[in-house]
């Protein structure tokens, strides 16, 4: 299969990453599901793999959009089974892709049937990560993979708007996030705002509300309101049960983890865990929760980034290093805390530590300090908004531009 190029879709941006991941499980005997939260571009890919197969005579593609009313109709399996059944052409590859499978009852016996067929590919989104991942695991062990599709890059956020590699493009991706329906709306503040509140509230009520059967909408709002305000930060379910206490809501601990746990499902929050660097273990309690789109996360805090500018930096550099492929977790020192403690299969570790703007000597301790103080020779960065700098080396430990990072990775 060839690659997608913008010329052969001009009315779509391509995000060849995950095209590419998606092309190299065809054929496996392997069905793809492409995870991630809602608007972040998960039924665009599926889109475009739906019009570069179609172009194949010897392929059928039967496509099904849960979110387009012609799809009604398909609410349980058998009536998938159906329309499948309807749509399929013999003597062809039948392409079987089906956007936001979740909203079908029991859609895992469907996928289980149709994929034992010789002539058949399935790939298909959803918007819940244990709900997919329990339901197909137990039909069918580990004959699927999951390709997680996150918001915008910076450079993907460049190539949708446009835009050029300058200070004012990065300026615009911290305050704006990652959201690819931005494109159509503009980079106007108010409708930004607008757009980003309206994917917000569709995330909470069809993938966190409605799913979990939710009845403390106003709890959940005020939840998120709270990992908002408190990005990057170490919190307990203790510590957020104390301070909604405090504001008038009275829930459990246990509640607390719950509804971190349907927001972290839904994709909305990421948590992660603490990890003691000496002692090589992970810490139970106290973990830091990070936003899918740190545009979101904005329009929840309001304001300006002037006085929140580090948990948005911090935002973006914890997505950025998952979407290279690393493990991420909090590192805890005697001496301190490790930002993010980042490894890959292979064994590979690296150690980051985030900052805004390293001016003065005291800042530069905080910082380079602690990362002095592991004990072992993988690779120490800082990544910083720091005046001047690109790229340079301290003793050891490479200092990075939040641009260079974001375009060229830990390099």
């Amino acid at each position: 299969m060839h690659k997608i190029s913008i010329i052969e879709y001009m009315e779509a941006i391509v995000r060849q990453l995950y095209l590419d991941q998606i092309e190299k499980y065809l054929g496996k005997d392997t069905i793809i599901i492409l995870t991630g939260q809602r608007r972040v571009g998960k039924s665009c890919i599926l889109r475009l793999l739906r019009d570069k197969t179609r172009v194949d005579s010897g392929i059928n593609v039967i496509y099904v959009d849960k979110e387009k009313k012609e799809f009604d109709s398909i609410k349980t399996y058998t009536e998938l089974n159906a329309y499948i059944d309807a749509h399929r052409v013999a003597g062809k590859t039948n392409y079987i892709l089906i956007d936001e499978i979740q909203d079908i009852e029991a859609f895992e016996r469907s996928v289980r049937s149709y994929y034992e067929e010789p002539d058949v590919e399935i790939v298909v989104t959803g918007s819940n990560s244990k709900m997919l991942s329990s339901d197909l695991s137990t039909l069918i062990g580990g004959r699927y993979r999951e390709i997680y599709i996150q918001a915008l890059s910076y450079e993907e956020f460049m190539q949708f708007h446009n835009l050029p590699d300058t200070d004012d493009t990065l300026a615009k991706y911290i305050q704006f996030g990652g959201l690819p329906g931005l494109s159509k709306m503009g980079l106007d503040e108010q409708d930004a705002r607008d757009y980003q509140m309206d994917v917000y509230h569709t995330v909470l009520l069809k993938d966190v509300v409605l799913r979990n059967q939710i009845r403390n909408v106003a709890f959940l709002e005020n939840l998120v309101h709270f990992l908002s305000d408190n990005t990057g930060k170490l919190i307990s379910a203790n510590s957020i049960s104390k301070y909604m206490k405090s504001q008038g809501e009275n829930m459990t601990s246990t509640a607390v983890i719950n509804y971190t746990r349907y927001l972290c499902n839904a994709y909305a929050i990421h948590k992660v865990s603490r990890y003691d660097i000496h002692g090589r273990r992970l810490f139970e309690s106290n973990d830091k929760f990070y936003f899918e789109d740190h545009g979101i996360r904005n329009a929840l805090a309001g304001g300006t980034r002037e006085g929140d500018i580090e948990k948005v930096i911090e935002n973006i550099v914890y997505n950025h290093l998952v979407r290279l492929g690393y493990e991420v977790l909090v590192g805890q020192l005697q001496a301190g805390e490790i930002d993010f403690v980042c490894t890959k299969p292979a064994g590979k570790r690296v150690y980051v530590q985030v900052s805004y703007i390293i001016a003065d000597e005291k800042t530069r301790e905080r910082e380079f300090g602690t990362l002095r103080a592991i004990q072992d020779n993988y690779p120490k960065y800082v990544i910083s908004m720091t005046p001047l700098v690109t790229k340079a080396d301290d003793n050891g430990i490479t200092h990075l531009h939040l641009r260079k990072f974001l375009t060229e990775g830990l390099t």
